[in-house]
């Protein structure tokens, strides 16, 4: 976690995590108080804070009311590493499937991504100028390299001067570098040299015995090379691609690394969902799919317990990853899990269904509004949409009916009856170029006119 996030109280967090997300003040409290512990923690003697394990959280609720987001949300805020997975794409080692312990690669993959990200901003500059000179010696080969302004050749008399000819040369590589950096270039073509993309000549089934092989060998596919191809790009993707280049060669590769294994160790996240699908719903004893469940949640106990996982950035111990899982638990229940795994996630939590009032609240409040994407959206095509108050609580009810008459699908729906809404103006708005539609009650009657005479929605509403 950076230092900059030290002074984040549960508060504060609950404060933005409210810009994103409308109710469910209970999972924002819970999530809150667990990154503030990871803070205090932080705070402890090293011998003291060993001992303190993260209070992983259960999420209860149907889907579409703002679990993922609410998990997502926290992570971005503390800028930790942060990964979401399904519970039911894992199976229990013996079968066929992903192992559980490549959600911890996959954290770790995330998180050097993430510090990559952060350390290339510092040389962002330098990369750039790299680039530059890349793409002026494609322009001008062997013309007027600054370090060949010191080269001298002999006059008659014996006495050694510079060479006319680099001076010029300079003074062109100057004028180059001008009209570069002006765009007056950009479309010119380049010959680069670049590595080619291989694909594997025979195809490979993924498996735990892949995934083991992979952390194995490690970089051993890197170690003879690649092959090059030569290609035809304007300068101006010349600049994008010799930059990225330089980018990834000013990075230190292992203090990336030692950076990113440090966070997601200290304050890495992985979000479990669907937990609630590989929960036993019979009696012990059970057999077929129940055994594969119960074994998937034996195979996840030790992750979330604490145990160290070898990757092939080296040995990732999750003793202090924060686990959040989630589930809708309609036909299964907590209590179906077995103990032990139940007894790490000792936080519970029970997010609400969301209503009228939550949907109407859903489309205008948070700072990513619905409504405000939309008016963006379509202000790109020079098209004005105003939004009436009442008729975004007649979208809301709608969006509610919706979910009743149907499947529930909690937030989620309103994208939906939005896509249905404008439609119509999506389509038309490069020929509306200056025109404002007025969106109000009687327009979204229009749009959905036989919904008060008929309860099955599903004709309109997919």
């Amino acid at each position: 976690m950076n230092a900059e996030f030290e002074d984040l109280t549960p508060r504060r967090i609950v404060e933005e995590l409210d810009r994103y997300i409308v109710g469910q003040d209970k999972a924002k409290r819970a999530v809150a108080i667990a990154l503030r512990n990871r803070i205090r923690r932080r705070r402890l003697p090293s011998e003291l804070a060993d001992e303190i394990a993260p209070k992983n959280i259960l999420m209860i609720g149907p889907t579409g009311v703002g679990k993922t987001e609410i998990a997502r949300r926290l992570a971005k805020l503390c800028a930790a590493p942060f990964l979401k997975v399904e519970a039911t794409k894992y199976t229990e080692v013996g079968y066929v499937g992903r192992d559980v312990e490549s959600m911890v690669r996959d954290l770790m993959a995330s998180g050097i991504q993430m510090v990559k990200a952060e350390l290339q901003l510092g040389v962002k500059e330098e990369a750039g100028r790299r680039a530059e000179e890349h793409v002026l010696d494609l322009l001008l080969p062997g013309v007027g390299k600054p370090e060949s302004g010191a080269v001298t050749s002999q006059s008659e008399s014996g006495e050694s001067q510079p060479r006319i000819e680099s001076v010029a040369g300079n003074e062109t590589r100057e004028k180059f570098r001008v009209m570069l950096r002006a765009g007056k270039l950009d479309a010119r073509e380049v010959e680069i040299t670049v590595q080619a993309q291989r694909n594997p000549a025979i195809e490979i089934f993924s498996g735990n015995q892949m995934e083991e092989m992979e952390v194995a060998l490690g970089g051993l596919a890197n170690i003879f090379g690649g092959k090059k191809k030569k290609r035809s790009v304007s300068v101006k993707e010349a600049l994008v691609i010799f930059s990225e280049e330089e980018l990834d060669k000013l990075v230190d590769q292992d203090k990336a690394v030692e950076i990113a294994r440090e966070r997601v160790q200290e304050s890495g996240i992985i979000f479990i969902d669907e937990i609630d699908k590989i929960a036993n719903r019979e009696a012990k004893g059970g057999s077929g799919a129940d055994v594969s469940r119960e074994g998937v949640q034996r195979d996840i106990l030790p992750i979330v317990e604490g145990s160290t996982v070898n990757t092939k950035w080296g040995p990732v111990d999750t003793t202090h990853v924060l686990f959040i899982a989630a589930g809708a638990f309609n036909v299964s229940k907590p209590q179906d899990l077995i103990p032990e795994l139940q007894g790490r996630f000792p936080i519970r939590v029970e997010l609400d269904a969301l209503g009228v009032d939550d949907f109407r609240r859903i489309l205008t409040e948070p700072k990513n509004a619905l409504t405000a994407q939309y008016v963006q959206l379509l202000g790109t095509e020079e098209v004005e949409i105003v939004f009436a108050p009442e008729a975004v609580t007649r979208l809301a009810e709608i969006a509610a009916a919706a979910n009743t008459a149907t499947e529930n699908i909690g937030a989620r729906r309103l994208q939906t009856v939005m896509e249905r809404l404008l439609e119509e103006i999506s389509f038309e708005a490069p020929e509306m170029k200056g025109a404002t539609v007025q969106i109000d009650t009687a327009f979204v009657d229009s749009r959905f006119k036989d919904f008060a005479e008929r309860q099955d929605l599903s004709r309109y509403i997919l």
